[in-house]
């Protein structure tokens, strides 16, 4: 595992968050279960994911593998699978992490859930920036569909005039319990009530607006903040600017995902920008200073005298700022030496002679 990259193996990026590792291993355990998956392969995958949560979920071993790429050597070496029967049944937790865990995943759960409706969807938003922009930073105002609180019912889901009433199946607390036999023993489960969603109350006569649901479809500005240095693969967090939750449940936020174009002139390698620049063979054997391009202007570069060809120079600060301290990368800039193919008859009797002398 150690040349595998994690993340990969959990369907993430490298900015996701505790939650989301959390998430993105509670499904992907159910789904490759060997107990519930029997397809080939499914118990090495099942491995893999497990091997990655143990890694991503703890803050040290994160950072360690982030900075150097594995976490205490080979990732997984000594820890193994601790009894753990993939052929059916549990032996062992030795390597689920937390151990609540392994119940949220196969049983859904032993803890009390938050009661209500559940809180709004978050939403997705690819923003195509130029290099220039990237560079700088900028803030960028952007339109979204989705769904706001209700401007009828204020997102109680109720008609005017009337009031939401108890729900008679969960006795107006939004959840349901009830008893689970396992091989471990048995086991309370606790889930949302089927009748009233987990909001704990029935709506019989709802908003004409909403239907009920206590949200409806609107276009909404939001201004998003691109920090300078920003590159392609990131992602920004803007909080409650997702689907609002039904009746009143809080909403979702929403998520900016950054795609830096391509530039014309500059490849960009991290904080580093490259431009290649062509010189004549004249300029490379007399030496010369001539103006190079940068993101905020040019910049002068001094040839010296005898320059070969495919020489690299390097024009300081001249890259793109660092994310995290604000410093800026390096120009470099690659010469090229330009060879003419025609020459008049005056230009190579000059030649001749100075390859006499």
């Amino acid at each position: 595992m150690s040349k595998k990259d994690y993340y990969e193996v959990l369907g993430l990026n490298k900015n996701a968050s505790a939650d989301e590792i959390k998430r993105a291993y509670r499904k992907m355990a159910r789904e490759y279960h060997p107990d519930v998956n029997k397809t080939a392969g499914s118990t090495e995958k099942f491995k893999e994911i497990n091997e990655a949560y143990q890694i991503l979920s703890d803050p040290n071993k994160r950072s360690q593998y982030d900075y150097y790429g594995t976490a205490g050597g080979q990732a997984g070496q000594g820890q193994g699978f601790g009894g753990f029967d993939f052929g059916g049944g549990f032996q062992g937790f030795e390597n689920f992490g937390e151990f609540s865990d392994i119940f949220d995943v196969f049983f859904g759960g032993g803890k009390s859930r938050r009661s209500g409706p559940s809180r709004g969807a978050d939403l997705r938003y690819d923003l195509r920036i130029t290099l220039e922009q990237a560079a700088k930073g900028m803030e960028k105002e952007i339109e979204i569909p989705h769904f706001v609180s209700c401007s009828t019912c204020h997102g109680s889901g109720a008609k005017a005039g009337s009031k939401p009433a108890k729900c008679s199946n969960c006795n107006g607390s939004g959840q349901i319990r009830k008893t689970q036999r396992t091989i471990l023993g048995s086991f309370q489960q606790i889930g949302t009530c089927p009748a009233c969603h987990g909001s704990g109350q029935i709506i019989k006569d709802p908003c004409p607006a909403c239907h009920g649901s206590g949200r409806e479809k609107k276009k909404h500005k939001v201004t998003v903040k691109v920090p300078a240095g920003i590159d392609s693969g990131y992602r920004l967090r803007v909080a409650g600017a997702g689907d609002a939750g039904e009746k009143g449940a809080p909403a979702g936020d929403l998520y900016v995902f950054i795609m830096v174009e391509p530039h014309g002139l500059f490849n960009r390698e991290g904080d580093n920008l490259y431009f290649q620049a062509k010189i004549s063979f004249i300029q490379a054997i007399l030496g010369d200073a001539i103006e190079i391009p940068t993101l905020t202007g040019t910049a002068t570069l001094k040839i010296p005298k005898g320059t070969q060809p495919n020489t690299t120079f390097k024009i300081k600060n001249q890259g793109v700022p660092n994310l995290n301290h604000r410093d800026k990368g390096h120009l470099f800039v690659l010469v090229q030496i330009d060879i003419p193919t025609h020459l008049s008859r005056e230009q190579e009797e000059l030649l001749k002679k100075y390859r006499e002398t």
